[in-house]
């Protein structure tokens, strides 16, 4: 059970780190210093942007209760 929740763990992990790739910047931040800040308002639509964030945080759910529950494994197994 414990090797699952891991292979879970790092699959969410990997599915995160690209969803969060994926989202636009939204600020002036690092974003602009790199030439973030040159962006055009067309680039891409309010939907997808609705629907990434969606993914996203249904990813990030499925990494908290995949630590959560290693964590409570890996503690009842000691």
């Amino acid at each position: 059970m414990i090797l699952a929740l891991q292979i879970v763990l790092i699959i969410s992990s990997v599915l995160l780190v690209l969803l969060i790739l994926l989202h636009r910047g939204r600020g002036g931040g690092l974003s602009s210093l790199f030439g973030g800040g040159m962006q055009s308002s067309l680039s891409g639509s309010a939907r997808a942007e609705k629907n990434l964030d969606r993914i996203t945080l249904f990813v990030g759910a499925i990494w908290v209760v995949a630590i959560v529950g290693t964590g409570l494994l890996v503690k009842l197994g000691s």
